[in-house]
């Protein structure tokens, strides 16, 4: 654990040491802010539905760009062949750049707080959809963020990586979709309507906290970071 949470500041620390992570955070607050309060006048109803309608298509874009460089970096500059060599585990190293990036993704969401207190200004509120709505929010971060990291590990450019996790997320997302539930055979429904990303996201977001969505995020995650783990292990060999 101490490994893990060592390379977890390191990398952190690496994030805000760049000016690139102030633009990243300024660029997902102003761009999440502006599509909430473009249809939040209109709409007239005091609630966070659109925001959260809209934060699994700005993670889409923002979480790739944040973990393709965790792994294609290393790469590119030749310092994995360093760290494989230190006294460390592989699982370790894969969960402290999980959590490095996972704590920015979070520290991108919290300060968006401004929304939820705007709007308990204004009127009554139900808290009960946002606080699920955050939740749902750093589960599918957190599944983007294993896709992000596993598919950085692969690729051999930032660039590559960052396509790639996204056309990844996108289809493992969009699945569960009823666009796309509409044309598989009625056999084949539930299982894909249960691996979809995006409806799972929809449940949490109604302020339910149902143990099925929370296994299931858990499940996604831990799949994705032992494959990168794997990942690691064969480039010993």
């Amino acid at each position: 654990m101490r490994n893990i949470l060592i390379i977890s500041r390191k990398e952190l620390r690496i994030f805000f040491d760049s000016p690139i992570a102030y633009i990243f955070i300024i660029a997902f607050l102003a761009f999440s802010n502006w599509l909430f309060f473009r249809s939040f006048f209109i709409v007239g109803q005091i609630s966070m539905r659109d925001y959260f309608f809209f934060i699994p298509w700005i993670f889409l874009v923002f979480i790739p760009a944040v973990t393709m460089r965790l792994w294609a970096e290393e790469k590119k500059i030749g310092t994995i062949e360093v760290l494989m060599t230190l006294p460390v585990r592989n699982y370790e190293v894969v969960l402290g750049k999980f959590l490095a990036s996972f704590s920015f993704v979070m520290i991108a969401l919290a300060l968006s707080f401004s929304l939820p207190l705007t709007l308990f200004f204004l009127g009554d509120v139900d808290f009960g959809p946002i606080i699920g709505g955050y939740v749902g929010a750093c589960f599918l971060g957190g599944a983007y963020l294993a896709i992000g990291l596993f598919v950085s590990n692969l690729a051999e450019n930032q660039i590559v990586a960052f396509i790639i996790a996204a056309l990844l997320s996108f289809t493992l997302f969009i699945i569960g979709e009823d666009i796309v539930l509409a044309t598989l055979p009625n056999s084949l429904v539930p299982t894909f309507s249960f691996l979809g990303l995006g409806k799972h996201f929809v449940s949490l977001q109604r302020g339910v906290l149902d143990s099925r969505d929370v296994i299931y995020y858990i499940s996604v995650i831990g799949f994705f970071l032992f494959l990168n783990t794997q990942s690691l292990e064969s480039r010993k060999w």
